[in-house]
C-alpha cells in the first residue's frame, strides 16, 4: 500500500470563502464578553493562591469544563478534521491518542498530584527530594514545554488568519499574532487563574456546542446516517483528480495505512506518535496545574471524568466532521483553500450554514487559541514566581504579593517572546 500525505502545495491556491468582516465582528464580541468576565473575576485575585489556582474554589464539573477548554486546541479542531477529510482513518488516529491519554491522567496522575502538590508540578517532585535542584529542573522543563507550545499556538494563529479572514500578507498575519499575544497577557494579568478558567469554560461550551451543531447539520445535509456519509466521502475522493494523481483508491480513506503503515518507517512513526499522544498529555504542565484549582482530590478525579466525557464526545464528532468535509466539500476544494487541510472545518461550516455560521465557527477557532495560550502563560508564570523566585532565590521567604508581582512580569516577558518567535515561526 502506498503511503500518501496530502499537502496544500499539490494544487493551486483558491480564494477564501465567507465574510471576513463578519468573522472579525463575531471574534471581537467574544473578546469583549470574555474580557468583562475576566475583569469581574480579577477583583477577587489578591493572594498567590488566587492567582495560581483561583483559590481552589472550582467544582469538579467546572474544572472539567476548563480542562477541556485548556486542552482542546485549534489543532484538535481544524487540524484533525482536515487530517480525517484528506487521509481518512489514519487522520482519526490523532483523536484516539488524545482521548486515551486522559485515562492515564485519571488513573495515575489526578488524585496523587492534588494530594501532594500546591501550585506546580515541582511541588510534587520536590516533596521527598532536594528542593532547589529539583525545582530548577522542573521549572526549566515547564518553561521549555510552555514556550514551544506557545510558539506553535501563535504561529497557528497567523495561519488561521489566512483561512478564516482571507488575509495572506505576512505583515497583517503578524499583527494578528500580536493581538492574540496581547489579549493573552491581558487575560492572565487581569484575571489570574480564576479569569483564565472562566475563559476556558466559555470556550469549551462554545467549541463542543459548535461541533455538536455541525455534526447534526452534517447528517441532515447528507440525508442519511454514517453509512451514507462514508459512501459520499468515498465518492468525492473518487472524483478528485488531485488524489487520483497520488495513485490510491478512494475507498482507502476507510482503511488503515493511507498515511501510516505502508512501510517499516511509517509504522515506526505511528508507534512513536501513539506513545507521545498517550503518555505526553499526562505530563503537560498547563494540564497538571488545573488539578490544583479544585479543593480536594475527589474533585480532581471528578474533573478528569468530566473532561473525558467532553473530550471524548468532541473527538468522536471530529470523525463525523472529517468525513463530512470530505463528502460535502471535497479534497480538491480543501487543498486549494488558504491553509490547506486546516480549511476543512471552516469550509464545512460554510456549506452547512453559510457566512453567518462560518463566522461563528471562525470565532470559536480563535477563541480556542486564546484559551489555550492563556493557560500556558499562567503555567509559565507559576514556574518562575513560585518555583524559581520564591523557593530557590528567596528560600521560601518571599511574600505572596512579591510572588504575584514576579509572576505577572513573567507573563509579560513570556508573552512578548512568544509573539516574536511565533511571527518568526510563520
Amino acid at each position: 500500500m502506498k503511503s500518501t500525505i496530502l499537502l496544500a502545495q499539490d494544487v493551486d491556491v483558491a480564494e477564501g470563502v465567507g465574510n471576513p468582516i463578519l468573522n472579525i465582528a463575531v471574534f471581537v464580541v467574544f473578546i469583549v464578553v470574555t474580557m468583562t468576565v475576566v475583569l469581574r473575576a480579577g477583583k477577587t485575585t489578591k493572594e498567590s493562591t488566587d492567582f495560581y489556582t483561583g483559590g481552589a474554589s472550582f467544582s469538579g464539573t467546572q474544572n472539567g469544563l476548563a480542562i477541556a477548554g485548556d486542552y482542546l486546541s485549534a489543532a484538535s479542531f481544524l487540524g484533525i478534521v482536515g487530517a480525517i477529510a484528506l487521509n481518512g482513518y489514519d487522520g482519526f488516529l490523532y483523536s484516539i491518542g488524545f482521548f486515551v491519554a486522559w485515562l492515564v491522567a485519571l488513573l495515575l496522575v489526578a488524585e496523587p498530584l492534588r494530594n501532594v502538590g500546591r501550585f506546580t508540578m515541582a511541588d510534587v517532585l520536590s516533596f521527598r527530594l532536594r528542593q532547589k535542584p529539583v525545582r530548577v529542573a522542573a521549572a526549566c522543563g515547564t518553561l521549555a514545554v510552555t514556550l514551544f507550545y506557545l510558539i506553535a499556538q501563535m504561529a497557528g494563529a497567523g495561519s488561521l488568519v489566512s483561512v478564516l479572514l482571507d488575509i495572506h500578507e505576512f505583515g497583517l498575519q503578524a499583527i494578528v499574532v500580536g493581538v492574540v499575544g496581547i489579549v493573552m497577557i491581558a487575560y492572565v494579568l487581569l484575571g489570574g487563574m480564576k479569569g483564565t478558567t472562566y475563559v476556558q469554560m466559555i470556550k469549551a461550551v462554545l467549541l463542543v456546542g459548535g461541533v455538536g451543531i455541525m455534526t447534526v447539520l452534517t447528517f441532515i445535509k447528507v440525508s442519511g446516517g454514517m453509512t451514507t456519509l462514508l459512501n459520499k466521502a468515498v465518492d468525492k475522493h473518487a472524483d478528485s483528480q488531485t488524489l487520483a494523481d497520488k495513485g490510491y483508491e478512494a475507498s482507502q480513506i476507510l482503511e488503515p495505512g493511507l498515511q501510516y503503515g505502508a512501510s517499516l518507517t511509517t509504522q515506526l512513526d505511528f508507534i512513536s506518535l501513539a506513545i507521545a499522544l498517550v503518555l505526553g498529555t499526562a505530563g503537560l504542565p498547563h494540564v497538571l496545574m488545573r488539578f490544583y484549582t479544585v479543593p480536594t482530590a475527589r474533585e480532581a478525579r471528578k474533573s478528569v471524568t468530566w473532561a473525558i466525557v467532553l473530550i471524548g464526545a468532541f473527538y468522536l464528532m471530529t470523525l463525523i466532521l472529517g468525513y463530512g468535509a470530505a463528502a460535502l466539500v471535497g479534497p480538491d476544494r480543501i487543498l486549494a483553500a488558504p491553509g490547506g487541510a486546516n480549511a476543512a472545518a471552516p469550509l464545512l461550516a460554510f456549506e452547512l450554514g453559510g457566512s453567518i455560521f462560518m463566522a461563528l465557527i471562525s470565532a470559536v477557532a480563535f477563541a480556542t487559541v486564546l484559551a489555550v495560550v492563556a493557560g500556558l502563560a499562567i503555567t509559565a508564570s507559576a514556574a518562575v514566581g513560585h518555583d524559581i523566585y520564591n523557593a530557590v532565590l528567596r528560600n521560601g521567604q518571599s511574600t505572596e504579593a512579591e510572588q504575584v508581582r514576579v509572576s505577572r512580569i513573567t507573563v509579560i516577558v513570556i508573552g512578548l517572546i512568544s509573539i516574536v518567535l511565533g511571527i518568526l515561526a510563520m
